[in-house]
């Protein structure tokens, strides 16, 4: 079979950095064994409809040989497995302001998807992240509404039993560009996200009914395995509405359900070898069971943030503790690693390491959520688990607590 080079086709123009993360995307699905050359050049071809300049990728393998590259024989390569030091140093932004420590807790200023590109290979042991998936709501200019008690992208709803509830974003107000906007977002980031993390780190993401699926659909695209779905059992303010405008006409129909769960997906980087090989050397592929008898669950009951949480860390999308607690802890299987966080808001999953005993980084673009954040982390540290909040256990069915209304 002919190449397209080879049949006088032209050959696709990548942007700048693109060859790069598709080789690190590719080869982070081959582990050891990694991949030839030809290999490299088919999967381009498959990929992106048209393949790259063979000698851009030869140039790029052999430039980055041996630090993010191994040669295993003439014209084969596969991810570098140098592993780092037991002190990782991680870099801050150029020109962004000075990272932030509390204990084992780092929080550095600046874009996610720069920060990332600058941090050493295979330094950070699993993810958890509650990201901006609508994007928008996070621009500069609607935060700047959101400050103002304006909304804009943000629905600020009407107070609920004298309770004043958390503004929403308006994520069915996306656009069509918007929405492909939020793929390519997600799609960078996983690209990002596979020379930082060690193989078998877990990365679990916080999302929406109604965008979760092109999140997935983004990270796996990037190379990261999907490992299933951690469902949030919390009853919100969202959907459960009569028609606008027209309650009284249509009195029995909801335009949409009451939201009662909340998921958060759950992928892995591909492991070397079998899940005990990559638990020896880099003590990730699994997760940490909650005990002897009891493994993790991927059904979670959990209480809304209470009002004391959001005194202390005022974010728009700022989780409990007690939630977070449970699934950080179970993101490092062996109890030991780095957990990253590179939308920390307020701080609270940097909290929650600090909370377990874990090391955990985080990067937060915002300067007022940045500076917010060295505020709440101390503070959120103190915050007791609430019992309330507890793993459900198909054994344990009879735990009816109720669920308080969140949002």
């Amino acid at each position: 079979m002919t190449s397209r080079r080879q049949r006088g086709m032209a050959v696709t123009r990548f942007q700048p950095g693109q060859v790069r993360d598709a080789i690190f995307s590719f080869l982070s699905t081959r582990g050891i064994d990694g991949a030839s050359l030809a290999d490299i050049e088919l999967w381009f071809e498959l990929q992106f409809g048209g393949p790259a300049p063979s000698s851009s990728i030869r140039s790029y393998l052999q430039a980055n040989t041996p630090g993010d590259f191994e040669r295993l024989s003439r014209g084969k390569y596969r991810l570098s497995l140098e592993e780092p030091s037991g002190d990782v140093e991680f870099l801050p932004v150029v020109g962004s302001n000075e990272p932030f420590e509390f204990g084992r807790a780092k929080l550095f200023h600046g874009d996610s998807l720069e920060w990332l590109d600058s941090q050493p290979k295979n330094s950070i042991h699993g993810v958890v992240t509650d990201p901006p998936y609508g994007l928008v709501e996070y621009t500069p200019l609607e935060q700047a509404k959101l400050r103002a008690g304006r909304g804009g992208n943000w629905r600020l709803p009407p107070s609920f039993d004298g309770h004043t509830r958390s503004p929403l974003p308006r994520f069915t107000t996306l656009s069509s560009t918007e929405l492909e906007e939020l793929g390519r977002f997600f799609g960078l980031l996983g690209k990002r996200l596979l020379p930082v993390l060690v193989p078998g780190a877990h990365v679990l993401v916080a999302a929406n009914p109604l965008l979760s699926h092109l999140v997935a659909y983004a990270l796996d695209s990037a190379g990261l395995e999907r490992r299933g779905e951690v469902v949030r059992l919390v009853s919100t303010m969202r959907g459960g509405d009569r028609p606008k405008n027209a309650h009284d006409e249509f009195p029995d129909v909801s335009v949409m359900p009451r939201s009662q769960w909340e998921p958060w997906l759950l992928f892995r980087k591909p492991i070397e070898g079998t899940v005990a090989q990559n638990l020896r050397r880099y003590g990730t592929g699994g997760l940490r069971r909650i005990s002897d008898e009891q493994p993790f669950g991927d059904v979670i009951r959990s209480s809304p943030t209470q009002a004391r949480e959001r005194l202390i860390a005022n974010h728009p999308s700022l989780k409990p503790q007690a939630f977070l607690r449970q699934v950080v802890r179970a993101i490092l299987p062996m109890g030991e690693g780095i957990v990253l966080d590179p939308f920390a808001g307020s701080g609270s999953t940097l909290a929650a390491a600090e909370a377990v005993g874990y090391r955990s980084v985080g990067v937060e673009m915002d300067e007022q959520y940045f500076d917010l954040a060295k505020r709440a982390i101390p503070s959120l540290v103190k915050v007791p688990d609430r019992p309330s909040t507890v793993e459900v256990d198909p054994a344990a069915s009879q735990l009816v607590d109720p669920i308080a209304i969140e949002g």
